[in-house]
């Protein structure tokens, strides 16, 4: 078990709204996709982040790594942080509404189409 988890949940508490962040909603792409793209970079530098962003070949890099810019650019400018010392210490995406289409088929039916939309976070912090 974790060691003196009442403290850190506590300290994590004060600090959760002083910590810069970013969100960008209604992203048009599945957040089971944007999800393994965000585990690559979770716990990284800010740097190291962006480096790795750069190098993977998925189409949620783009949407995430945009995303990054805006959190360290909040951070820079709102918080007067130094952007050396910040790394990523938690980034999620949660499930956005589906957008239903149909697609015609043969014999007069129609298949369905989830277009599915992702809301995704990023919050930064500083290395101590």
């Amino acid at each position: 078990m974790a060691t003196r988890m009442r403290e850190k949940s506590a300290k994590r508490a004060a600090n959760a709204d002083k910590r810069p962040h970013a969100t960008a909603k209604y992203i048009r792409i599945s957040s089971r996709k944007v999800k393994a793209v965000i585990d690559l970079i979770r716990g990284k530098s800010v740097k190291e982040a962006e480096a790795i962003l750069l190098y993977t070949p998925k189409a949620a890099t783009e949407p995430v790594a945009k995303l990054l810019k805006s959190a360290i650019a909040n951070a820079e400018n709102n918080l007067d942080l130094n952007r050396e010392e910040l790394f990523v210490a938690e980034i999620y995406a949660n499930q956005g509404p589906t957008l239903k289409r149909f697609r015609p088929r043969a014999h007069g039916r129609a298949s369905a189409i989830r277009k599915r939309t992702s809301h995704i976070t990023v919050v930064l912090d500083q290395a101590k």
